[in-house]
């Protein structure tokens, strides 16, 4: 099958929508298919390699190109979607196109001649536009206008997408009630890689370790996992990632000082994809400490989750919809009150009290993430890639 995938975004890059893109085209590689990766340069100097950047292995079946977009922001946007116009109808048609981008399929849907389109939806933008002000604190608050195109986007792609993706089933339920029932739907979530690197030695920290991984924006609850730490004394925190230039880093590190914490928690910064899952290792305990919003609720599907399940570690998760889907309280995780910092320290109290509980949990949740392999993820998409193709013959 000949995959053509659209990714606006500068590449590699280091947020979630990076990996989960290299990752799910390196898995559909993988499984013998032909994959072009479109993409925008890296904005490093020298260029990165991604394969070397995710320490994924090279293959010849996955071919990244750099789409020629240059100048401000709404250049390389209007560039970018052109050059995709022209990619899908050229010559030598893919048998597939996939894409996480709404305007991207919202243009390549009205083309004629196109092939197969499937969209990947990772929420309802209106609402999460709307809500991210209150998330993120780089974000602006969207014109009433900008809120009526983006759902008019919404309902069109929903339509009209040849096959549709959505990463929970919370996601497709509201999508079927908001627009309606339609065919080739399929919940695929993200994924993670399950072979784990060995336990690194904790050094100088404390004996039990209460990590999180991933970016520190509000609505990741960060917050909340500071607060809960000043409540339990004898744990140690480690918050691996984060981008020491951005405002929520200094944020939370002033945080950590006003709790008088500071001295019990490590902040990593930035690390490269390839290098979590070893920090991972060296904890005890991990934490997905998400406040209920318009992006947790029903519609994230972390991939840190699904990281924290192949490192086989105890696992405190926020009881979300969303999360439910994947962990199950006192089988395979504890799930706590969403945003409540005395609900998550008592979680992780009772975890660092127990061993015993906490190798359960553990070893439950690694068997789950047996589900959510990155090549678990690609044949769930391959099936409705076959689904599609079957149905446009």
């Amino acid at each position: 099958m000949r995959i053509l995938y659209f990714a606006d975004i500068r590449f590699p890059l280091e947020r979630a929508n990076g990996i989960q893109t290299m990752e799910t085209c390196h898995a559909l590689a993988g499984r013998g298919h032909e994959v072009l990766l479109i993409v925008r340069s890296d904005t490093h100097t020298p260029a990165r390699d991604p394969f070397s950047y995710y320490g994924l292995s090279r293959t010849e079946r996955l071919v990244i190109e750099r789409a020629p977009v240059r100048g401000p922001q709404l250049a390389r946007r209007i560039g970018y979607l052109t050059f995709a116009a022209a990619r899908a109808v050229g010559a030598g048609r893919a048998d597939i196109v996939m894409t996480r981008d709404l305007a991207v399929a919202s243009l390549l849907l009205r083309l004629p001649s196109r092939p197969p389109l499937v969209y990947e939806s990772h929420g309802y933008a209106p609402e999460v536009a709307a809500a991210l002000p209150g998330l993120v604190s780089t974000a602006t608050a969207p014109p009433a206008s900008k809120l009526a195109r983006l759902a008019r986007r919404e309902s069109f792609v929903w339509r009209h997408a040849d096959g549709y993706v959505t990463i929970t089933n919370g996601l497709a339920s509201t999508h079927n009630a908001r627009f309606g029932a339609r065919p080739r739907v399929a919940v695929v979530p993200d994924g993670a890689r399950l072979a784990m690197p060995p336990p690194r030695h904790p050094g100088p920290l404390a004996p039990c370790t209460v990590a999180y991984a991933g970016h520190l924006y509000a609505w990741k609850g960060v917050d909340v996992l500071l607060a809960a730490i000043s409540h339990v004394p004898d744990v140690h925190g480690l918050i691996v990632g984060g981008h020491e230039k951005e405002a929520d880093f200094d944020r939370l590190r002033a945080l950590a000082e006003r709790l008088g914490v500071d001295s019990r928690v490590t902040f990593t910064g930035h690390l490269a994809p390839s290098d979590v899952a070893g920090r991972l290792a060296e904890a005890d305990i991990l934490v997905l400490p998400n406040p209920a919003s318009a992006i947790s609720t029903h519609a994230t599907s972390p991939l840190k989750l699904f990281e924290y399940m192949a490192a086989g570690k105890a696992i405190v998760a926020s009881n979300l919809p969303a999360i439910r889907e994947i962990l199950t309280h006192d089988v395979n995780a504890l799930l706590v009150t969403p945003g409540d910092a005395d609900a998550l320290a008592a979680g992780i109290c009772r975890l660092a009290d127990d061993g015993a509980l906490r190798a359960a949990l553990g070893r439950a949740a690694r068997t789950a993430a047996a589900e959510y392999s990155w090549d678990r993820r690609a044949e769930r998409l391959e099936a409705l890639f076959t689904e599609v193709m079957a149905s446009t013959r």
